[in-house]
């Protein structure tokens, strides 16, 4: 297994906790927030998504899905469209409203299809390469793809514990 077999698992694994996540919940579960004031399962997925979204299209050299594929539009948030969720308030977080998870779903679907195809163009001296030199030290497409999967991860983790805080109403 080489390093590009290993991001692309990676990936796939936090496409298939995203479906377990999310799975049939109601635009109201979705929206739910710990005490009123955590972060939703909708805004969760959301963030994540745009992350991974923001971050490969910016490493890839490509528009982010989000846009290009009228995700924005479709999605109809009172957010400017290149807004990824860094640093929400709780108010921009409840702002985050979506009447199902099968949007959710097909916004991640097609970010997720976005970043197989760019990992597949990828060699072994390209993960090497700086992609951002704010940083000391620099930072590696490797380092910030490994970024992108250990926020994913958190996320998805912390929408999968609002769930099993979901009133048992099915």
């Amino acid at each position: 297994m080489n390093s590009t077999d290993l991001l692309l698992d990676s990936f796939g694994r936090i496409r298939d906790l995203v479906g377990q996540a999310v799975g049939d919940l109601t635009s109201d579960e979705l929206a739910f927030r710990p005490q009123g004031i955590g972060n939703s399962i909708a805004w969760l997925v959301w963030h994540l998504t745009r992350i991974q979204d923001d971050h490969v299209a910016e490493v890839a050299g490509r528009a982010q899905t989000w846009t290009d594929a009228g995700f924005d539009t479709r999605f109809g948030l009172p957010l400017d469209a290149e807004d990824t969720g860094y640093s929400h308030t709780k108010e921009q977080v409840a702002a985050v409203q979506v009447q199902s998870g099968a949007l959710l779903i097909d916004y991640h679907e097609a970010v997720y299809a976005q970043t197989v195809a760019y990992l597949g163009t990828l060699t072994k001296t390209d993960l090497e390469r700086v992609v951002d030199d704010n940083w000391d030290p620099p930072v590696t497409l490797g380092v910030r793809l490994i970024s992108v999967i250990t926020d994913d991860l958190q996320h998805v983790g912390q929408a999968a514990y609002i769930k099993g805080l979901l009133p048992q109403t099915k």
